[in-house]
């Protein structure tokens, strides 16, 4: 008796030309498909004026010298009271709705003058405040 079983083969199956043919079909379709505008809305947009809307000021400048002066919007003020810088700051503001607040100090001021200016303006509403500065080059 032969109780040995046959050794049976793996069965390979070559995929090489379905691929082949899939590829072919593939880029077919694609050549031959037509894209079709049957949803495009026919749009008429608004023309703009060729002349420029002018526009306000969207910064007050806060000017502090060095002997603790305040100028607002180019103008003096009285005096360093803080009622009197945000009566200031108002009058600047007008109708604008969020100008820049640029606080320029000397270097040789008081650097609570700068932190009052800062105070006045948020209290006044104006919150997007900056410190101009030199720039430096490095040794």
């Amino acid at each position: 008796m032969n109780f040995r079983g046959r050794r049976q083969e793996d069965i390979e199956v070559n995929i090489t030309s379905l691929i082949d043919v899939v590829l072919l079909l593939l880029i077919f379709f694609m050549v031959s498909t037509r894209f079709v505008d049957e949803s495009k809305i026919d749009l008429q947009l608004p023309s703009a004026s060729e002349h420029p809307i002018p526009t306000e000021p969207a910064s007050i400048e806060i000017v502090i010298d060095r002997q603790g002066q305040f100028f607002v919007a180019g103008k003096a003020l009285p005096d360093s009271a803080m009622e009197s810088l945000r009566a200031a700051l108002k009058a600047a503001k007008g109708d604008s709705r969020d100008p820049m607040v640029i606080i320029s100090a000397d270097r040789e001021t008081d650097f609570q003058l700068a932190v009052d200016a800062m105070d006045a303006a948020r209290m006044e509403g104006l919150t997007r405040i900056t410190f101009p500065t030199v720039g430096r080059v490095a040794p």
